[in-house]
């Protein structure tokens, strides 16, 4: 329910960590034309012949061709131009000799070995040809693609864009970190976490909001941002109780474009999935670990996914469990873990009930356990979600 945004042209600056959504093809060649690749002095290398330490060739300096140089210089026989790296390599000229085959001078040169012919020289073209289809569509922007593209004169790339995401976080008790608590309170964590998980995933945050369990309040929040957002995600307010304002915002009975599920997973049974105004909606369950874990079963892949972003599921690993355990017949469970991924080991981290935020954040990997397992041995293999 997530669909990919169309592809748009953006700034070099704002294109690193997207997908190219058209191949790039190169409009002119790359060196753009024939340099230097050393400090040295440019020469017809004929002419520096039997040049050796005891017997050095000699020749007057004509020229100095500092890089950036722009006007076209021709290399008369019988002379040389002193020139530096990626500097444009004069008309006539057939190598260059490193300066540290000279002594250096500014008038006259003395050339102690031979230049040998194209060699240390950049020709135009020998990198990327014009016309050379130099991207491809799908492949991500590193640094080394800005880079390149840069060297082509490209100011922008077509990309897909990032993914826009509202992320609301529900309950009266919630207070902003930093305010003092008042007996009942707790501090608001979901939203602050769920937006790091968003940007991790390479998507975009547009708004982080917290709501009281009053559907006005909820509502003014969906009204004020939904329209920007491509994905909106919510926490708490999904469960069986009396204040349920999600749930009480959308109708109990998923009548009004939402539906509210127990999924066979522990933790986050209370999901639900929806549309509002056109834009996708998930309801995840309150606890905070069960919010992060129902973030990576569900969204994280679908997020990346709408990006065209490589490997939107984490790794699954085989590892062999390091303790016996058991598990809620018919339910899916993920359990915190380490994994020792040298070794091909995982053990289980933390209790498995769905407050203790504590061991996730420590936690390297979650430990699947299907739902129709109940006991597990040492000793037995299973797959691990790697999320370091």
């Amino acid at each position: 329910m997530i669909g990919a945004r169309p592809a748009v042209t953006v700034p070099l600056t704002q294109a690193q960590g997207l997908v190219l959504a058209d191949d790039v093809v190169a409009e002119l060649a790359l060196p753009v034309f024939d340099n230097s690749a050393m400090d040295g002095y440019a020469v017809r290398a004929e002419e520096t012949e039997g040049a050796t330490p005891d017997r050095p060739v000699v020749l007057p300096v004509a020229e100095d061709i500092p890089a950036g140089r722009t006007d076209q210089l021709t290399l008369r026989p019988g002379t040389a131009h002193r020139i530096m790296t990626g500097a444009p390599m004069p008309t006539g000229a057939t190598g260059v000799v490193p300066v540290e085959n000279t002594d250096g001078g500014v008038d006259s040169v003395a050339i102690r070995a031979r230049a040998e012919p194209g060699k240390h020289v950049r020709r135009a073209g020998e990198d990327v040809a014009p016309g050379t289809t130099v991207l491809r569509k799908g492949q991500v922007v590193t640094p080394a693609v800005l880079g390149l593209a840069a060297a082509l004169g490209l100011p922008g790339l077509p990309v897909i864009p990032r993914q826009r995401v509202l992320v609301i976080s529900t309950g009266t008790e919630l207070v902003t970190p930093g305010t003092p608590l008042q007996p009942g309170q707790i501090y608001e964590s979901n939203s602050i976490m769920l937006a790091g998980a968003v940007r991790e995933a390479g998507a975009d945050v547009i708004a982080v909001a917290t709501a009281e369990d009053d559907v006005a309040q909820f509502s003014s929040i969906l009204d004020k941002h939904a329209a920007d957002a491509d994905l909106i995600i919510t926490s708490g307010g999904v469960s069986a109780g009396a204040y349920e304002v999600v749930k009480d915002a959308f109708g109990r009975d998923g009548d009004q474009g939402v539906e509210f599920v127990k999924v066979a997973m522990q933790p986050g049974m209370p999901q639900g999935i929806g549309r509002v105004a056109g834009t996708t909606i998930v309801t995840l369950p309150g606890n905070p670990v069960s919010a992060l874990v129902s973030f990576e079963v569900f969204i994280r892949p679908a997020l990346r996914t709408a990006m065209g972003l490589p490997d939107p599921h984490r790794p699954h690993r085989p590892a062999v469990l390091a303790e016996s355990l058991t598990s809620p017949k018919g339910k899916r469970q993920f359990r915190r873990a380490i994994l020792d991924t040298a070794h091909g080991s995982v053990l289980s981290y933390g209790p498995p009930a769905s407050h203790h935020l504590r061991w996730l954040a420590s936690a390297n990997g979650l430990l699947d356990i299907p739902e129709d397992v109940v006991e597990v041995s040492a000793g037995t293999e299973l797959q691990v979600w790697d999320l370091s």
